[in-house]
């Protein structure tokens, strides 16, 4: 078994429009678990279907389950009240250090 790449390591949600169910094949670790724990807890609503030795699984879930959101780019206001709520809570920003030849 070889290892896979990054690029390899790919997510795929097979939607279509006759049937109740999509299928989620995917090797992203947040996301297995996330389906994981929704699996546990509705087990009438979505599956694991298949897990393979190099780490992929496919879930089954009801269509009405998934959705999919879009985040539009934070405003300059949004971003300045961002860094100002975080200044007065102790959050700090980093910035990444100078590279040094």
């Amino acid at each position: 078994m070889k290892k896979l790449s990054k690029y390899e390591k790919e997510t795929v949600i097979n939607w279509n429009e006759a049937e109740n169910l999509a299928s989620i094949y995917t090797f992203n670790a947040s996301l297995k678990r996330r389906l994981a724990d929704f699996s546990r807890k509705y087990p009438l609503l979505c599956r694991l279907e298949r897990s393979t030795p190099e780490g992929s699984v496919t879930y089954v879930i009801e269509k009405s389950r998934l959705s999919i959101r879009l985040v539009p780019p934070y405003s300059e206001e949004r971003l300045a009240a961002a860094r100002e709520y975080a200044k007065e809570h102790g959050f700090q920003v980093l910035t990444p250090e100078p590279k040094t030849a």
